[in-house]
């Protein structure tokens, strides 16, 4: 049975790679066919010519349309076939499946379900590359690995103390302590401090304490799109603050935001794509361009361990994991995944 959820939206790429070149994204396991209009809307398609079924990523724009570089078929942005070489009439459902497609905050969603469901204010709220707040850098991997073992790992962040602590440099306090989660529309929230730690990342102000408190506060919202802001403090911070969200009278040393997107592109492959960087008041390109390569290694280091992971669930798929505290978010996220109403299909 497909764990593949299909009422949502899905990250189809970055928008600065998505351009007049048709370019081809496997969604869900589905072929997918993305490109530009004159207008520089995107648009997306199946990746699927109706006539011998070669794909359309193959073929050449020609204005707003796409021309299949087989045998010549020329299909409009919605769907519809309108020329076939050598032949004047066009055959009654003679068309590829539209996909719905909106492009927000630097990357190009695409809605993989029904249509009629396909609501753009549900597209998760991340951080645009040209925010003038951040100095944002981006990186993706791909995986073989079911999406929802990352959708996990990134649930579970007390992870980073064993398979990150020489990227990262995280201690046990991230093991030890557990977070406060609350349930939000889409997902999750995850809110807690990690005091008296060494700072992650040790850069700008913070890399002149041995000892800081941070704080970190995730969104993980449907179906796999992780938004994380973390500032660290003086040591004390999260202390005067009783444990609380700390307010804006204190002092931040170094903060920084990443926004980062889980996609299945199969029953067993996935993509993840992820962008960091600090606040624009406390870094600049250089610190951007370290701190982006810190978590490509920390994330190679997560692939190593999920696609390990994905191995051992196939030797014996009907042995079971046994939960712990620290899996509450993972446990509402995934009744969350359960609930949405998608059929395992594609609709005809």
């Amino acid at each position: 049975m497909s764990t593949l959820v299909r009422n949502c939206w899905y990250v189809a790429g970055w928008s600065h790679d998505i351009g007049r070149t048709p370019v081809q994204r496997m969604l869900l396991g589905e072929p997918v066919v993305l490109y530009r209009r004159e207008d520089g809307v995107p648009v997306a398609l199946e990746d699927r010519c109706a006539h011998r079924l070669a794909p359309l990523s193959m073929g050449r724009i020609e204005g707003d349309a796409i021309r299949c570089l087989y045998h010549g078929f020329l299909f409009e942005t919605g769907g519809q076939c309108r020329q076939i070489p050598g032949q004047d009439v066009v055959p009654p459902g003679t068309c590829v499946r539209t996909y719905p497609v909106c492009e927000k905050n630097s990357w190009v969603w695409v809605w993989m379900g029904d249509p009629d469901r396909a609501d753009p204010s549900r597209i998760a709220s991340s951080k645009a590359l040209d925010d003038p707040d951040w100095i944002l850098k981006t990186g993706q991997l791909d995986y073989d690995a079911n999406y929802q073992l990352i959708n996990d790992n990134l649930l579970d962040l007390t992870h980073l103390a064993y398979v990150h602590a020489a990227s990262f440099g995280a201690d046990a306090a991230w093991s030890r302590n557990r977070p406060r989660i609350e349930r939000i529309a889409e997902g999750v929230r995850s809110s807690r401090w990690i005091a008296d730690s060494p700072p992650i990342p040790p850069l700008g102000e913070a890399a002149h304490h041995d000892r800081v408190d941070i704080w970190t506060s995730y969104d993980f919202v449907l179906p796999g799109v992780f938004l994380l802001y973390t500032a660290i403090y003086p040591a004390g911070t999260a202390q005067a603050c009783n444990g609380e969200a700390p307010g804006d009278g204190q002092v931040i040393l170094f903060d920084n935001f990443t926004s980062q997107a889980v996609v299945p592109t199969g029953e067993r492959t996935s993509r993840y794509y992820y962008s960091w960087g600090p606040g624009s008041r406390f870094g600049d390109d250089a610190i951007a361009q370290v701190m982006i390569d810190t978590a490509t290694l920390a994330f190679r280091e997560d692939k190593l361990m999920i696609e390990a992971q994905q191995r051992i669930i196939d030797a014996d798929p009907t042995r079971l994991p046994r939960p712990a505290t620290a899996d509450r978010a993972i446990t509402i996220f995934q009744r969350l995944m359960k609930s949405q109403d998608c059929p395992t299909a594609p609709p005809s």
